[in-house]
């Protein structure tokens, strides 16, 4: 390996690390439940602990073990309804809405996800280093910093986002860096160790009744006169309601959602154990940071503030550590030559869902399958929100309908879920990014 890697390195994520060395034992499969729910991440706990809460009885599914997928492995970054709305030029809402109506309301719904993060860690005590610490988001180019002047009063107006400029001459208030050209501050976002958090989240539903089920891989999908049957490698399970919340790691039991979703390769490495004065000094205000470029960063310290984490599109599609690793490290060093030497411990790789207009879906297929995909990189608050809110709705105790719920979910023709494209959409975006630096 290259010298870059620790000589205890792990090709796990770092967050594993705080978990029990076991897992729980393995509860046996029941032959029937009011919901299943197939996947065990966040926006199927969060949905099984509201189904709990309401006196119904739910069964999650996973293929692997609870919370092997993107829920255990993201960057732990926690947002408050700021990424939405990108794409929605031109678009119209379910009864018509005009594109700055659906914005709106999108958002205002948006930000219900930070709320509900932090509600649910309070109500059910889970102790997860949740914090609200703000966003710095570097601006990779002058022209960058204008755009985001531009739309800080839309995020501050609408998703009550506390945010402002930092201009770059104070850019090392917030990071210790002169890689950017300043950049934006969005207090209203948070952190959290991720794989607590789910950990947390299953303690918590199992309390609500919930039956847990790893290592079972869901199949064939039969529609009953009165519910669903679900084949498992277990054997099959009956239920009123089925629940679809596998996101980047959606598969070929359901074709239709699959082919809307694109699942883009996320990577992550954790540095060894620095020297205090040096971690403390990386981030004065102990931020979560992201940037503006199109093949972006995303990084932070960890929770005991001992380790950077730095994750980005390395590459766009799943690669080994060997090679996701040296690529991460160099982006690092390109924001931290202070770090030169410092080695990695542990890298790792997960998948985010990408839906075609850039926005989370929530609803239920033609034939009645309730689902909750598409984060587009940003799910750890709003695929916990839209869980809890499936969970309401199936419940029937949702006061309203929320603007994510039966949007369009649009694909593209041909396409079948497998984003064959994706390393010429890096190349290109890397090439972009080359210029405008260049330009700048």
């Amino acid at each position: 390996m290259d010298t870059i890697f620790h000589p205890d390195f792990k090709s796990t994520p770092y967050w594993w690390d705080a978990l029990p060395a076991e897992e729980p034992p393995q509860e046996e499969l029941p032959a029937r439940a009011d919901v299943v729910i197939i996947g065990g991440g966040l926006t199927g706990l969060n949905c099984a602990i509201e189904l709990g809460r309401g006196g119904a009885t739910a069964v999650v599914l996973e293929a692997e073990k609870l919370g092997f997928g993107a829920s255990t492995r993201n960057g732990g970054g926690v947002s408050g309804g700021n990424a939405i709305g990108k794409g929605l030029s031109g678009s119209k809402g379910r009864s018509g809405e005009t594109a700055d109506e659906l914005v709106k309301a999108m958002i205002g719904d948006a930000i219900e996800g930070l709320d509900h993060i932090e509600s649910i860690v309070a109500r059910e005590k889970i102790d997860c280093f949740y914090e609200r610490t703000g966003r710095f988001i570097g601006a990779f180019t002058p022209k960058h910093y204008v755009g985001m002047q531009g739309k800080m009063g839309q995020l501050n107006e609408l998703a009550r986002a506390d945010a402002h400029m930092v201009p770059r001459e104070r850019q090392r208030e917030e990071m210790a860096t002169d890689y950017y050209y300043g950049g934006m501050v969005i207090n209203r976002t948070g952190k959290i160790h991720p794989a607590l958090y789910h950990w947390g989240l299953m303690e918590a539903a199992r309390r609500y009744g919930a039956v847990l089920v790893g290592h079972t891989r869901a199949g064939k999908l039969t529609k009953l006169a009165d519910g669903w049957r679900v084949e498992t490698s277990r054997g099959p399970i009956e239920a009123r309601e089925v629940v679809i919340a596998t996101n980047g790691y959606t598969g070929g039991i359901t074709p239709d959602l699959k082919r809307r979703l694109m699942p883009i390769a996320s990577h992550i490495i954790a540095t060894e154990v620095l020297d205090p004065e040096l971690a403390a000094s990386l981030i004065p205000k102990k931020r979560t940071l992201a940037d503006s470029k199109r093949i972006l960063c995303y990084y932070r310290l960890s929770p005991d503030g001992t380790r950077v984490l730095f994750g980005g599109r390395a590459k766009f599609t799943q690669v080994s550590p060997e090679v996701s690793a040296p690529l991460l490290h160099a982006m690092m060093l390109e924001r931290w030559p202070q770090l030169k030497g410092t080695r990695v411990t542990h890298a790792w790789t997960g998948n985010v869902a990408f839906a075609f207009d850039y926005l989370p879906h929530m609803g239920q297929t033609e034939k009645g399958l309730h689902y909750a995909l598409g984060c587009n990189g940003s799910g750890v608050a709003m695929l916990s929100y839209l869980g809890a809110e499936i969970g309401k709705k199936i419940l029937g105790q949702a006061n309203r309908v929320i603007s994510f719920d039966g949007q369009d979910f649009p694909t593209k023709p041909f396409y079948t879920g497998n984003p064959w494209f994706l390393p010429m959409v890096g190349n290109w975006y890397k090439f972009r990014d080359w210029l405008d630096r260049r330009l700048a």
